[in-house]
C-alpha cells in the first residue's frame, strides 16, 4: 500500500494496542514541529497512522481495505466500506496529551516560575586620553529597581506562610487547548494567580506591591582598566536591575567613550605626537624634548640623515594593551617650519652654511 501506517510507526500487524501507543510516544517527541529538528510533514504522517491504528473499528477497516483518499482531498478508504476520514483532534488520544504538554512546558519542565528577571542596563563613561592611558575608578549612579527593604525581595513575608493556589491546585501550571495546523492541542501555562509557584502568600508585601522591587537610587564603582579603547563595552554581571520576587538580576554594561587629546593622537595602541620645529632649531641642535600621556618628558635624538618628513618611533611608550600587559609605541611626527622672511645678514649666512656643507 502506497503509506504503510504500520511501517510508518516502525511496528508490525501484531503490535498491541500498548506497542502502538509506545511506538507513538516516542515517534511523536522526535518529529514534533517545536523541536530544533523536528519534521512537519513527518509528524502529520504520524499522527494520521496513530488515528488509525489506535481504533479498532478503524484498524480492521484499513487492514482489509488499506488507504486510499476520497474525492474531497481528505484521508479516506475504499471498498465500499464508507470509511469517513480522520481529523486532528488531540482529545481523542487520552493520556497521550501529557506528550504535547513537554513542548510547552520547556520540554518537560513543571511548575515553571514567571518572575521577571531585571533589566540589563547600560551606560556611557567618559574618561580623558589620560585616564584611559593610566586607569581610573568612576562612580556610576541611576535610577533602576532594587530590592525591596521590606520584604527583602520575596515580595511577601516568609513567616506568614503561604497557600495553594486553587486556580491550579498547587501545580503552578494552567492547561488550556490550542488549536493550529495540526489540530487542538493541550498547551500547558504557567498559572497566572500564583506566578508559577503553585502557593499564594498569606501576606504580600504592601511596599513593593508583592513583586518585590522598588525604584531607588543606585550606585556603582566600575573600575576601567588601563589601555581601555573608545567604545569598548565592561560587562558586569548581576548589577543592572533587580528582578522581581528574588528573580536574577540583569547585568550593567558600561560603554566607555574616551575623549579625543589635544597633545595627542591614538591608533589603536599607539600614541602619536606632533613636534613643531624651526628650521634654526634643527640646524643648531638634534635633540629635543616632547611630552608623553603619562606626564613626563622624553629626551629624543633625531639620527643623522634622518628624513623628517618620516615619523621617529619610540618602542614601548604608547598605550597599554588592554588586559594582557605591554604597550604600543610612540611616534613623533615633525613640522618643520622655515623662516617666515629673511633679512639681507642672515641669507648671508645661510650661503655660507650651505657651502660649509658641501
Amino acid at each position: 500500500m502506497a503509506d504503510d501506517y504500520y511501517k510508518i510507526l516502525g511496528i508490525n500487524k501484531a503490535a498491541t494496542d500498548d506497542d502502538i501507543k509506545k511506538a507513538y510516544r516516542k515517534l511523536a517527541q522526535e518529529h514534533h514541529p517545536d523541536r530544533p529538528a523536528g519534521n512537519e510533514k513527518k509528524f502529520k504522517e504520524i499522527n494520521e497512522a496513530y488515528q488509525v491504528l489506535s481504533n479498532k473499528d478503524k484498524r480492521a477497516q484499513y487492514d482489509r481495505f488499506g488507504k486510499t483518499f476520497n474525492g474531497a482531498g481528505g484521508p479516506g478508504f475504499s471498498g465500499g466500506a464508507g470509511f469517513e476520514g480522520f481529523d486532528m483532534n488531540f482529545g481523542d488520544f487520552g493520556d497521550l496529551s501529557d506528550i504535547f504538554e513537554t513542548f510547552f512546558t520547556g520540554m518537560g519542565g513543571k511548575k515553571r516560575k514567571t518572575y521577571t528577571r531585571g533589566s540589563d542596563l547600560q551606560f556611557i563613561q567618559d574618561v580623558t586620553l589620560e585616564e584611559a592611558y593610566a586607569g581610573v575608578k568612576k562612580e556610576i549612579r541611576f535610577k533602576a529597581f532594587e530590592a525591596c527593604a521590606t520584604c527583602t525581595g520575596l515580595g511577601y513575608f516568609e513567616k506568614e506562610g503561604m497557600t495553594t493556589c486553587t486556580t491550579c491546585d498547587g501545580r503552578g501550571e494552567i492547561k488550556e487547548v490550542r488549536n493550529s495546523f495540526f489540530g487542538s492541542f493541550q498547551q500547558v501555562r504557567a498559572c497566572g494567580k500564583c506566578n508559577g509557584t503553585g502557593q499564594i502568600p498569606n501576606k504580600p508585601c504592601t511596599n513593593c506591591k508583592g513583586v518585590g522591587r522598588v525604584m531607588g537610587q543606585k550606585s556603582f564603582m566600575v573600575e576601567i582598566l588601563a589601555g581601555v579603547a573608545d567604545g569598548q563595552l565592561i560587562k558586569i554581571p548581576g548589577a543592572g536591575e533587580i528582578g522581581e520576587r528574588g528573580a536574577p538580576a540583569g547585568d550593567l554594561y558600561i560603554q566607555v567613550r574616551v575623549a579625543p587629546s589635544r597633545l595627542f593622537r591614538r591608533e589603536h595602541d599607539d600614541l602619536v605626537v606632533v613636534k613643531s620645529l624651526q628650521l634654526t632649531d634643527l640646524l643648531l641642535s638634534t635633540t629635543f624634548e616632547v611630552p608623553t600621556v603619562g606626564g613626563e618628558k622624553l629626551i629624543i635624538e633625531i639620527p643623522a640623515g634622518f628624513d623628517m618628513r618620516q615619523r621617529l618611533r619610540v618602542g614601548g611608550k604608547g598605550m597599554p594593551h588592554f588586559g594582557r600587559g605591554g604597550r604600543g609605541d610612540f611616534f613623533v611626527e615633525f613640522d618643520v617650519r622655515s623662516p617666515k622672511k629673511l633679512s639681507s645678514k642672515a641669507k648671508k649666512i645661510i650661503e655660507e652654511l650651505k657651502r660649509e656643507l658641501e
